[in-house]
Formats: C-alpha cells, structure tokens, sequence
C-alpha cells in the first residue's frame, strides 16, 4: 500500500511540472505570434523585404526630390533651397544696390537658380545606382537609423559621383542661362572700386557655387520625402512600404 501511494505521488508530481512547461511553451508561442500580451500582430520582415521596401522609398523619394528641382522655379520658386548671392560677394552685392544696379542683381541671382535647375536633371541615375548598390547590413541601418538615415545614405555615397556629374552641366547651364552676363560687370565695377580702396577682390567660383548649393538643395529635398514615408501612412503609397515602415516600433 506505502509503495503505491509512493508511487501515485511520484506520478503526480510528474504530471504537474509537465503540465507547467507546456503551459510555459503555449504562452511563449502565443506572445510570440500575437505581440504579447496587447494582442497586436508585429509582421515578420525578411531581409529582402526589407532592401526591396527600403530600396522603393529611396527611389520614390529621389524621384520626387529631382522632379520637384529640376522644373522651372524649383530652386527658385522654394525659398528653403533658393540659392542666394554667393556668401563671399555680399559685399559686392550691396555695392552694385548703391551703384543702382538692382536688375543686374536680380537677374543675376534668378540665373544662379535656373542653373542649379538644369544640373538638378542629372542627380537620378546617380542615385539609382547608389540605391541598386544596397546591402542587407545598409538597409537596416538605414530602417532603424530614423529621420534622414536613408539621405544620409546617399549623401555618403553620391556625393562625390554628383559633383563630377554636376560640374559640367553647371557650366553649361551657367552659358546657356547666361549668367557670367550679369555677374562680371557687377565684378568688373566693383574690383576696379578696390583696387581705389585697398578692398579684397572678388573671385568666386561660379561653377563650385551653383553646383555645390545644387547638391545641398537636392539633399534637403530628398530629406523631406523621406521623412514623410517614415512619418506619414498616406505617404506610404505600396503594401510593401507600409509593411516596411509600419514595422518600426515608434
């Protein structure tokens, strides 16, 4: 009888610290699939998933970005990107406004921007290739790296690519929307003026210029498009960038 009742104990206590584990499995699979405990489901990336999803929001943003640019009044119609007088001749600028040459300014200044406008046409193969270039290691720095992690992605890997492109489109764009008209008397006037007055000369690169404030417009641009996939659902516009960008925990 003491041996039987040993021997139901015994069954018992095995049954009990089964039926623990079980229950402690069923509810790891369970938090596992639904979220945890809220219920929620959290989709399961695959790392293709996530280049594809990665690599159509850089091209939807770089697209955009070189189409809202590249048009007529794109940097000089949007006053965050407008280039302005270069930096280093506002000196000279406020000369020419006492000379009375305040048209020979503004048409100066308008032509800066329609240059920019017409190198701002070969920045999207540049990225394209960057984007085709992906790696896995890339696509997740740039999914969790947050606001600009992808622009800061092409930045670091166009740039250079942009400025050798953009440099020989610059300079025809600077002769066919004859900019150095406007520019060289007002430099012409105003160095001559130095050289009574013992003033620093001007020598501004207009080439470095327009194709540098280019890039950086076309950068600031790229920023705001990606920014308003990662913040925006209606941005979002194929399931596969909804999955993507929905499975960033906020």
């Amino acid at each position: 009888m003491k041996k039987a009742l040993t021997l139901g104990f015994s069954l018992l206590t095995v049954l009990i610290y089964t039926s623990c584990d079980v229950m402690k499995e069923m509810a790891e699979i369970v938090n596992t699939t639904a979220g945890g405990t809220t219920g929620t489901t959290t989709p399961q990336l695959t790392n293709e998933e996530v280049i594809s999803g990665l690599k159509e929001a850089l091209v939807l943003g770089a697209t955009n970005s070189v189409n809202l640019t590249s048009i007529t009044d794109g940097f000089l119609g949007n006053t965050a990107i407008k280039l302005p007088f270069p930096e280093d001749a506002l000196k000279m600028r406020e000369k020419a406004l006492e000379w009375g040459l305040d048209g020979q300014v503004e048409k100066f200044e308008t032509t800066l921007n329609r240059a920019a406008e017409e190198a701002a046409k070969e920045a999207l193969p540049i990225f394209k290739d960057a984007i085709t270039n992906m790696s896995i290691s890339d696509g997740f720095s740039i999914l969790n790296g947050g606001d600009g992690a992808a622009t800061k992605y092409l930045k670091d890997n166009t740039s250079a690519k942009l400025s050798e492109a953009f440099k020989p489109k610059v300079e025809a764009a600077i002769s066919k929307v004859k900019l150095t008209e406007y520019w060289e008397p007002i430099m012409t006037k105003y160095n001559t003026a130095m050289n009574f007055t013992g003033g620093d000369k001007i020598a501004t690169d207009l080439n470095a210029y327009v194709t540098d404030k280019a890039i950086s417009g076309l950068f600031y641009m790229v920023a705001i498009e990606e920014n308003k996939i990662r913040q925006d659902p209606m941005a979002r516009v194929t399931d596969l960038l909804s999955k993507v960008f929905g499975s960033i925990m906020k």
